[in-house]
């Protein structure tokens, strides 16, 4: 026959609420063997003045206090929590790891054992396609389609090649404010704006690098004095939808790739999506 043997308990419980009180009962349960933390009363009440001692710390990483408080309880059983010189200050350490871990492994969607490992946790967290403004196809590079006219027949290759490349540009955003100027643009917020596009295009050396960008810098717009509505239309028409649906269209393309591949200022004036959009969003045309 098998019997149990209850733990010893102490005539006066340990203060588990001081450093050298938790080692005490820590040191006791652990001599006191397997079955101890289960059977022991003292533990229920050290459970329980853990989860209310992390609960700011696990409502600030969005978990329950009693994950914390399961957090700690895995850290008191081990060795280096009794032999520390400051228990509660080792526990802290490791509940507010793990706390972090758990909030990083549910943003990715995954267990906390992977979202430890630098190799998964250097990843953002998934996101929904409705999450922004623009739609994520509009400008990650992963749903965009290279256009080797964009990127291949413009490109310098030496400088014969380069300064026609130039002249080509400059001619295209000469166009492209001329455009803008027919479709009511004063002719000053025409050229400010195009030419600053043009130059966060070079810059960024992609269009939808450069589209994420401008549309991100909300004090160039205001430098610029282009209400917010005015700015998106300039950027979607003279950049262009780098969606791959739009990929070989005149959204898709763009009016600076348009007018830079052959199309004149005629032709643009006959894409009336194009013209309405520009239009409408020309600076005081709703006044």
């Amino acid at each position: 026959m098998t019997t149990r043997t209850a733990t010893a308990m102490p005539d006066r419980p340990e203060d588990f609420r001081t450093g050298e009180g938790l080692r005490t009962l820590l040191v006791r349960l652990h001599e006191a063997g397997p079955g101890a933390w289960e059977h022991d009363p003292v533990v229920a009440e050290l459970m329980a003045y853990a989860a209310e001692k992390y609960a700011p710390l696990a409502s600030k990483h969005g978990l329950d206090p009693w994950e914390a408080a399961s957090a700690a309880f895995d850290v008191m059983r081990t060795r280096a929590a009794r032999t520390a010189e400051n228990p509660w200050g080792v526990i802290t350490h490791a509940v507010r790891i793990t706390c972090i871990f758990e909030e990083r492994a549910q943003g990715l969607l995954c267990s906390v054992h992977q979202a430890r490992r630098p190799h998964i946790s250097s990843f953002h967290d998934p996101e929904r396609f409705s999450d922004r403004e623009n739609p994520l196809t509009d400008y990650h590079p992963a749903f965009r389609i290279i256009d080797s006219i964009e990127l291949g027949k413009y490109a310098p290759t030496g400088e014969e090649e380069s300064d026609s490349a130039t002249q080509l540009a400059m001619s295209a955003a000469e166009d492209a404010i001329a455009f803008l100027a027919m479709l009511g643009w004063t002719p000053e917020t025409a050229r400010s704006g195009v030419e600053h596009v043009c130059g966060a295009l070079i810059k960024a050396g992609s269009r939808a690098t450069a589209f994420e960008a401008l549309r991100r810098d909300k004090q160039v717009r205001v430098l610029l004095d282009i209400p917010s509505g005015s700015w998106h239309a300039l950027l979607r028409a003279m950049l262009g939808n780098p969606d791959t649906d739009h990929a070989t269209t005149g959204a898709g393309r763009g009016v600076l790739l348009r007018l830079l591949i052959g199309e004149t200022i005629p032709l643009l004036l006959r894409d009336d999506d194009l013209v309405l959009a520009l239009s409408l969003a020309a600076p005081g045309a709703r006044e």
